[in-house]
């Protein structure tokens, strides 16, 4: 990515919109493009203002962040536009319907000032990110309630070589391409190369999709 991070901001609070604001303008490796209180307004701002990346409320009037991370999801326009949910609802329904909308990462709003602008920056580089308390309980509650996944295509991991379900495996417990590389004496565009591929299979939006496809298609097993 060259130039700042575009973000757009999308809270129906005033006050947190302009606390945020002033967060994201303080990096120089970032620019607030946008403000929305409603989730229809930051769809709209989506389409308009070119973000890279949305932070959402999950709780707002008109459209809630996760219909508008969903249709934002939906527009081909917008394939390149990531969304980092940000709610003080810590809820296992919240983390599982935003992840399966589109989201790149869920958060909860006590976060510090300093890992929210980590947490943008690795949603903006295409990764995934979850809080570990809420996605401990994701796991827990994706396994019992198992669901088919829309970004899961044709075959699911049945699709994939042994190399890729390896792969696979390991984005699905967390680790990044670096980790997933010296894990497999892989080098790192190796590596990438592989969850790029994975992603085109699977019909997965980001790295966050291809954790719920893992662990819906039983392919992970929690603490095996």
């Amino acid at each position: 990515m060259t130039g700042p991070i575009r973000v757009l901001l999308a809270d129906d609070q005033n006050l947190v919109r302009a606390s945020f604001a002033m967060l994201v303008d303080s990096d120089p490796g970032m620019e607030v493009v946008g403000q929305a209180g409603t989730g229809r307004e930051a769809v709209e701002l989506a389409r308009s203002a070119r973000a890279d990346v949305i932070v959402m409320d999950i709780r707002m009037p008109d459209l809630d962040g996760i219909e508008a991370t969903r249709l934002v999801a939906a527009d081909d326009d917008l394939a390149g536009v990531k969304v980092l949910v940000l709610t003080t609802y810590d809820t296992d329904d919240h983390i599982l319907e935003a992840l399966r909308a589109g989201a790149s990462g869920f958060l909860v709003k006590d976060i510090r000032p300093a890992d929210l602008l980590a947490a943008i920056r690795t949603v903006a580089a295409g990764e995934a990110l979850l809080s570990p308390g809420p996605t401990a309980r994701l796991i827990a509650r994706v396994l019992a309630a198992p669901a088919t996944p829309a970004a899961l295509g044709a075959g699911g991991p049945d699709a994939l070589s042994g190399r890729e379900r390896q792969v696979l495996a390991l984005v699905a417990r967390g680790l990044g391409n670096t980790e997933i590389a010296e894990s497999l004496g892989l080098s790192p565009l190796t590596a990438k190369t592989h969850v790029s591929r994975i992603m085109g299979k699977l019909g997965a939006r980001d790295r966050a999709q291809l954790v719920i496809v893992a662990y819906e298609s039983g392919l992970i097993v929690p603490g095996v």
